[in-house]
């Protein structure tokens, strides 16, 4: 191809998810694409050797629109494995690798996945998976084969053997914008997860409207510590393959030492978190300062970053601006506050994210006045096509729009606006405790609790009772050392919150149970036995 085609196929828009690898490749083929655990690859290796494994995938009869499971560590065969389904054709769907066998069976048989790509170390649990998948038809496997495997139903392969003996893909599939790219698996009221479907066209227009209000380059390394398989890891590499940027790779915030020493030797400037990673990275600054200059932009979201946090992740990001946001899988991302105003505008979630738009009404769909609670709205490219194979839950998100024909996303979360049109979070629909004939946002509470010094971390929620309708249960990890315990955390409350507000019960634990993201489970701590005073 002579230079004048590469600069063409480099310059035209990218339509496809792909075609940022494909634009990046062919424009910086020597630029670092991805450190993984301290092992660079560039550009071109990248793009070769996704092309490479599409070719393998077309070769055992993958076809368009067929979908493909990927159940890895945030590793280099992952990230080569999404790629290369989409240059295919087909549909990936990441599923988290501490996801256990049962649900992963569910996940496989739901999306009906034809091949699914692994790494040797679960296979324990990927073996038990597929006893009954009648839809699977080949595992492909990185990693050390075992010595002594249990005998499979169906053909389990080797990922570096089948990609060094396979050639590069010579001709492209005939997906267009509006095809599938992806199901993104998230929770679901049932106890199943529900696959989000997402098109090319959605996914890129999010991927670019993130780059645009994060004020990314192709110049940023930014750092992933948190699963591949969350969306807002997944994120991280669609941004940073688009740009031509650098994406340092870690398989998890395991260890803190080790990847603090990473983030300066690889100059990171880019840190995506979650509140718990800045809890943990809060706690050890108050005993040994951190401080990392280099960074300019942390983000966060999964739940809300409390007020509290931000003088601290001040102090330990000095030049980096904060980003508070807030977004569900249904939509990828819903608004941002511009960090210039993050110490202005505490427990703000901003406004609408490029090329979208964001109104709140109440239950019987009207329009909400400044400063009162209504169910927020989303409107843009960004919304998912609906849930695979669930019609109905479809109908209760998407719901008729302004325009004639158009659905936007309904959150079923409540929000209020103010003056300025600022977005302020207010509770999930079914995380409102109604207590005393009185609404209680559990966010509130835990800002609250946030404040008082020596609490690390805190979950509330609320619990059955028949004299309240409903009783608020704050579940608190405190800071090692601080000398806090239940009458004391509740006489600070009396003073900071209304009488009907106020928790009934104070549960201290060591830790807080997550999710795989990194999210609190408060589903695990809504079964915890407890004996209310």
């Amino acid at each position: 191809m002579t230079q004048t085609g590469i600069n063409i196929l480099a310059a035209r828009p990218q339509r496809l998810l792909h075609e940022g690898l494909i634009a990046s490749a062919l424009r910086l083929p020597d630029k670092i694409a991805v450190v993984v655990e301290g092992k660079p690859y560039r550009y071109s290796e990248l793009y070769q050797a996704s092309l490479k494994f599409a070719n393998v995938l077309q070769s055992h009869r993958l076809k368009q629109g067929d979908r493909v499971a990927i159940y890895m560590d945030n590793t280099w065969p992952c990230v080569v494995s999404i790629f290369a389904v989409l240059l295919a054709g087909g549909v990936f769907l990441i599923v988290n690798p501490q996801t256990k066998a049962d649900k992963l069976e569910y996940m496989l048989n739901d999306s009906e996945a034809r091949i699914l790509v692994s790494d040797f170390h679960l296979a324990t649990v990927f073996l038990a998976a597929m006893v009954n998948t009648p839809h699977l038809e080949l595992v492909i496997s990185s990693g050390t084969k075992p010595e002594r495997q249990a005998a499979a139903r169906i053909p389990v392969k080797q990922f570096d053997e089948m990609l060094a003996a396979s050639t590069p893909l010579n001709s492209a599939s005939d997906v267009i914008p509006n095809d599938l790219a992806a199901l993104i698996y998230t929770s679901g009221s049932t106890g199943f997860p529900k696959g989000v479907m997402q098109t090319h066209q959605s996914m890129v227009f999010a991927a670019w409207s993130l780059i645009e209000y994060l004020r990314l380059a192709e110049s940023d390394k930014i750092l992933l510590v948190i699963p591949i398989a969350f969306d807002y890891g997944l994120y991280q590499l669609f941004m940073a393959i688009k740009l031509g940027a650098t994406l340092v790779i870690e398989r998890s915030f395991t260890f803190p030492a080790q990847i603090y020493k990473r983030m300066v030797d690889e100059g990171v400037t880019v840190f995506p978190a979650v509140p718990t990673i800045y809890a943990m990275m809060i706690s050890s600054h108050k005993k040994n300062k951190l401080c990392f200059p280099n960074i300019s932009r942390i983000t966060n979201t999964a739940a809300a970053l409390p007020e509290e946090f931000v003088p601290y992740l001040h102090e330990i990001f000095p030049n980096a601006l904060i980003y508070k946001m807030y977004g569900l899988t249904e939509c990828k991302r819903v608004s941002y506050l511009e960090p210039e105003l993050v110490d202005l505008k505490p427990n703000c979630v901003g406004k609408a994210i490029p090329g979208t738009e964001v109104y709140l009404l109440s239950l019987d769909g009207k329009a909400v006045p400044p400063n009162e609670a209504g169910i927020l709205y989303v409107r843009g490219p960004h919304v998912m096509m609906g849930y695979w194979k669930q019609p109905e839950l479809t109908n209760k998100m998407l719901k008729p729009g302004k325009l004639p024909g158009e659905r936007v996303l309904c959150t079923h979360d409540w929000f209020k606006k103010d003056e300025e049109g600022f977005l302020y979070f207010v509770g999930r629909s079914d995380d409102i405790i109604k207590t005393r004939g009185e609404k209680v946002s559990p966010i509130e509470v835990e800002n609250v609790l946030h404040g008082i010094a020596g609490i690390k971390e805190v979950a509330v929620l609320g619990v059955p009772d028949e004299v309240l309708g409903q009783a608020i249960r704050a579940f608190i990890v405190v800071e090692e050392g601080a000398v806090l315990d239940e009458k004391a955390i509740k006489k600070q409350c009396m003073s900071r919150l209304e009488n009907f507000m106020m928790p009934r019960d104070i549960v201290l634990l060591s830790e807080l149970p997550k999710s795989p993201n990194g999210k609190i489970d408060k589903k695990l701590l809504q079964g915890m036995k407890f004996d209310a005073n």
